[in-house]
């Protein structure tokens, strides 16, 4: 009997006596491997219907059929593990071992991890369980994996205690690390707007769609851009510019419209040369990242969204809360570039809610920094109107949907709604509150980790 190694950590993977084991092509099937595997008890042919199939079309023979497939792949004559009968369904682990699973006993054993061994754990801890196996349309199934994932994350933090005794691991101190490499270029747009673009790093390109709050040389300070730029910048050629209206970009322009954001970003991969290429949106830009893919199928290989809505908050809005962000648009105009940073923490507040005192200020400061008074508002306004929901259908390339689940300016269910609506979308909630990450937070980690695991899946042609 040969031995059958199961990963859950990253995403999902069997190995039968070394060899690498291909899994069924439907999502589906390999999320109810997962559920059985990680539950380890029979579970009832209605509920996994539920779970997985619910809807008109022949939900039990789709399970049947997702059964049939697990028990070809994974069972042997001495070795039943996929146990099935008229009523129930169950994953024994004869001759199988789980990541997992190994480490949580480890954990009820309180052992302890030192060198090499800390450093390998640490490496398998900080990927993502069961990436790319999110089923947005499935709640069930998605409060089970989130639940699934907290829990690895309390696993994390008991066999890694150095790392749980902080507010997070930071993937790299701010800094100038990265800036004396950073090679920086401007394009002219077509109403002659100067928009200023950088390119740092080697190997295949990664294109980050603008948000405003950047600045090609000052976000290598920030608590929130620096540490996740540099990461990107360690496998990547990553590519990014600056909004027109703030940053390095020219801040005096007569247009500061949704359909300019997504021309100059059109304008920035036309300078920089790059061929098909994957697409990160994060917050507004990821609406701009929408846009651009939906126009340029052929051009985008991938898009990567986080914290991103499809509709602005004046066409999805209630009137209470419209009401009270047409009063801050007001207060932004007017005391945006005030020493007082009265006015910008309402921001910072909503942006990264689990920053510190420090923290704050430094950001309250770069906000001022960064974009104009009039500029903010203007921003804003266009924000506000942003819809790109009728788009979304249009997106045919590998999406990946990321999200706080606490995010206070923008609701984690934005995210699932962009997820629900672009066909095959995979979408994950991070364990934060904050909108815009800091680079000490686990999230931040797990962020890179989703991106990576994500780009790697399918350029390696996994489905």
């Amino acid at each position: 009997m040969r031995n059958l190694e199961i990963g859950v950590l990253g995403g999902l993977s069997v190995r039968h006596a070394g060899d690498a084991v291909k899994l069924p092509a439907s999502r589906k099937a390999r999320a109810m491997l997962a559920l059985l595997v990680l539950t380890g008890k029979p579970q009832h042919r209605e509920r996994l219907c539920d779970l997985f199939w619910d809807g008109p079309d022949d939900p039990r023979g789709a399970l049947r059929s997702a059964i049939w497939k697990l028990r070809r792949l994974l069972n042997e004559p001495e070795a039943e593990r996929i146990v099935a009968d008229r009523e129930w369904v169950q994953f024994d682990p004869v001759a199988a071992t789980v990541d997992y699973t190994n480490l949580a006993e480890r954990a009820q054993r309180d052992e302890a991890l030192a060198g090499q061994e800390f450093a390998d754990v640490r490496a398998v801890l900080d990927q993502p369980l069961l990436a790319g196996l999110d089923l947005p349309d499935h709640p069930d199934y998605q409060a089970w994996l989130a639940a699934m994932r907290e829990d690895a994350e309390a696993l994390r933090t008991r066999l890694l205690p150095d790392l749980g005794a902080r507010a997070g691991s930071p993937i790299d101190e701010p800094g100038q690390l990265h800036l004396a490499r950073q090679k920086i270029g401007f394009a002219d747009a077509a109403d002659g707007t100067r928009i200023a673009w950088a390119r740092i790093g080697s190997g295949p390109p990664l294109v980050k769609a603008a948000n405003w709050l950047n600045h090609l040389e000052l976000d290598w300070d920030s608590e929130v851009w620096s540490p996740l730029f540099q990461e990107l910048a360690r496998d990547h050629c990553l590519i990014r510019y600056d909004e027109r209206g703030n940053g390095m970009s020219d801040w005096e322009v007569p247009d500061l419209g949704f359909g300019a954001f997504v021309t100059d970003l059109e304008g920035v991969v036309s300078e920089s040369g790059v061929g098909k290429f994957p697409l990160l949106g994060i917050s507004q830009g990821a609406a701009v990242a929408i846009e651009y893919a939906a126009q340029n199928p052929d051009r985008v290989s991938h898009l990567i969204l986080w914290g991103g809505y499809a509709a602005g908050w004046r066409v999805s809005g209630d009137d209470g809360s419209k009401a009270e962000r047409e009063a801050l648009i007001t207060l932004v105009a007017n005391g945006w570039g005030r020493d007082d940073s009265s006015y910008r923490n309402l921001f910072s507040r909503a942006l990264i809610p689990g920053a510190t005192e420090a923290e704050r200020v430094a950001f309250d400061e770069f906000q001022r920094k960064t974009v104009s008074p009039a500029n903010a508002a203007r921003f804003l306004e266009t924000f506000a109107d942003i819809d790109v929901r009728h788009r979304l259908a249009s997106v045919k390339c590998p999406t990946l949907v990321m999200h706080a689940r606490g995010d206070q300016r923008v609701p984690v269910s934005e995210g699932a709604e962009i997820a629900s609506r672009i066909s095959g979308a995979e979408f994950v909630t991070l364990p934060t509150d904050n909108h815009l990450l800091l680079g000490r937070e686990h999230s931040s980690e797990l962020f890179v980790a989703h991106v990576r695991q994500f780009l790697s899946d399918h350029n390696s042609g996994q489905k």
